[in-house]
């Protein structure tokens, strides 16, 4: 992109919503076969670059008591339920209820209190209890982690801010295969569906939640 259509477009497109007042944090599909070489969905260090950033988020999180929602992606043997996404997508395979590619990557296990949200397709709001729990509790807002920034990451932007949540995605806490489309995702994401904010002012806004 050239210099002169990338300020057309910060011109169009610039505009900053903030945090909201009652936030929920979110951690998408950080599984197994992202860390396992032996895995062909592995992601090398930018993949385990993002987990540690979400688990400082996390801990940032549940220190202001924010609530914490975890998904994962869970199928009935042979993908039945899956439908065209399991059709397209070959490494939907490793989320055949009970593959130990599933299974959560490293340090992730769940707290008791916090939620876990299975899924078959790329949003973690498409077909879930997802937006009605956190309506239920009063949230106002979500912060997104998780894998991958192409995929279902982005998904649950435009579906978080199309159910009225005020959105904001963690960039670092944030992860794919390859640096081009994890940074391309990153810019439209923020230019039409939610604000990229950094770990450092997420902790520091969490921070501020605090008493």
């Amino acid at each position: 992109m050239s210099d002169d259509l990338l300020e057309n477009y910060k011109r169009a497109y610039n505009t900053r919503v903030g945090f909201g007042k009652k936030p929920a944090l979110i951690l998408i599909d950080f599984c197994l076969g992202y860390f396992d070489p032996s895995c062909d969905l592995y992601g090398g260090d930018p993949i385990e670059a993002s987990l540690k950033s979400a688990l400082r988020v996390r801990e940032a999180a549940r220190a202001a008591g924010v609530p914490v929602f975890l998904t994962n992606v869970v199928y009935h043997p042979g993908g039945v339920d899956g439908g065209r996404f399991f059709e397209k997508a070959a490494p939907l395979r490793y989320f055949v209820k009970g593959h130990p590619m599933s299974a959560w990557g490293p340090g992730l296990e769940p707290f008791e209190d916090e939620i876990v949200v299975s899924k078959q397709y790329p949003s973690a709001f498409f077909g879930t209890s997802l937006a009605s729990t956190l309506t239920a509790m009063g949230v106002d807002s979500v912060l997104l982690t998780g894998l991958t920034t192409s995929g279902c990451v982005r998904a649950s932007c435009v579906d978080a801010m199309s159910h009225g949540f005020k959105t904001a995605v963690i960039a670092e806490a944030c992860g794919d295969r390859h640096s081009a489309p994890h940074e391309a995702n990153l810019f439209d994401m923020n230019a039409k569906y939610a604000d990229v904010v950094s770990e450092d002012e997420t902790i520091a806004f969490l921070n501020g939640l605090k008493g």
